[in-house]
């Protein structure tokens, strides 16, 4: 293989595909990038963990054809060092792969093309596009809630799935049995009778970065155990997580009848200011409801105490409440107009945040003992 191929063009690729490589390996081949130049004049980056694939290809020079796998995490490196405006050539040949930009020469180590491995994606027989701007969305007002506790691996990604109600929806949901996200959008074509999937976390992180990068929409192809999203040069394809979803319908209230509206930022900021003299084992702030009027504080056995009073239009009965501050503020910031709605019912029980009733998002807080 011998192609010669512009520095910020193959930096920006292997950029996106080396994060996908794993930086401890027992299996060498898995450390390396692979990389295919074909005749047109394409060259394809291709990384895998096993669980996870990402395919991208870019426009070179390419002298001779032919594939080689390389260690990703070294090859990028050193593409990220080279001159500015470069070309690089990779020249292949006897287990070796020279690298070359103006004085700088490198060797490298390479595995034969035959011992990658490329996850087989069998039939996916769902098959719909959904602008890359709604994937955006859906990802970032849901994945602070995904779950990292090992144990309940089910919940280690984010549940898509389609219901009927009373509209065609696609709904996508995340939780960690401490907090629930939540957003609902019209389900588009071809989505009809998908089944219930959820998406790991490691794969909901790679495709948020390159979503950065699409314009327009992205196809997304499925089947019960894989998914496949198209994202213009790149393709990612992933194992989707073997398990159920909880029927998290059941923890979203219905019955709050306790409604405090109030500014979020205005929220946002106080909650952060009392907490921070909360430690790790306090990080509750507490809540004091009142006509009109909310009181935040936190007590700190090892640091004192802190209160702040914001307002906000509450005129239920008073009463207090403890959440954790970093959960309320991952939800806060997700909210982007001047308004928030808190819908609570007790101390003790769970409690509906959203924007208003038409919005998109929706967000349950179980509270915590202050």
């Amino acid at each position: 293989m011998k192609a010669t191929i512009e520095r910020a063009t193959l930096l920006k690729s292997l950029g996106h595909v080396q994060s996908v490589v794993e930086r401890r390996n027992t299996i060498p081949i898995l450390s390396n990038v692979l990389i295919e130049a074909a005749a047109d004049g394409s060259i394809r980056l291709t990384a895998t963990d096993l669980d996870l694939q990402i395919v991208e290809s870019v426009q070179a020079t390419v002298e001779r054809a032919g594939a080689i796998t390389v260690p990703a995490h070294t090859f990028h490196d050193i593409v990220r060092k080279l001159p500015e405006g470069s070309q690089v050539l990779l020249d292949a040949a006897e287990g070796k792969m020279l690298v070359q930009a103006g004085r700088a020469r490198f060797n490298l180590q390479t595995l034969p093309r035959d011992d990658f491995p490329m996850i087989a994606e069998g039939a996916l027989p769902t098959a719909f596009e959904l602008p890359a701007t709604t994937l955006i969305q859906i990802i970032d007002k849901t994945r602070f809630a995904i779950s990292t506790e090992e144990t309940r691996y089910y919940l280690n990604g984010i549940f898509f799935h389609v219901s009927e109600d009373p509209e065609p929806t696609l709904k996508a949901a995340a939780t960690d049995g401490h907090r629930l996200a939540r957003v609902t959008f019209p389900r588009p074509d071809g989505a009809e009778g998908m089944p219930d999937i959820i998406i790991p976390r490691k794969c909901i992180g790679e495709l948020r970065k390159l979503l950065d990068e699409v314009e327009g929409s992205v196809r997304i192809d499925l089947s019960p155990t894989k998914i496949r999203f198209g994202l213009g040069n790149a393709i990612l394809t992933s194992k989707l997580i073997d398990g159920t979803f909880p029927d998290y319908s059941r923890v979203i209230p219905t019955g709050n009848d306790k409604l405090l509206k109030i500014d979020p930022r205005s929220f946002e900021e106080g909650v952060d200011r009392v907490a921070t003299i909360a430690t790790d084992k306090t990080r509750a702030v507490k809540m004091a409801l009142e006509r009109d009027k909310i009181t935040l504080s936190v007590t700190s056995p090892e640091n004192g105490t802190a209160a702040e009073e914001v307002s906000g239009d509450y005129d239920a009965d008073g009463f207090e409440i403890g959440f954790n501050a970093r959960y309320l503020l991952d939800i806060l910031n997700q909210i982007e107009g001047d308004n928030v709605e808190l819908h609570l019912a007790d101390a003790a029980a769970p409690t509906l945040i959203r924007e208003n009733d038409n919005s998109p998002a929706l967000y349950v807080l179980m509270p915590m003992r202050v």
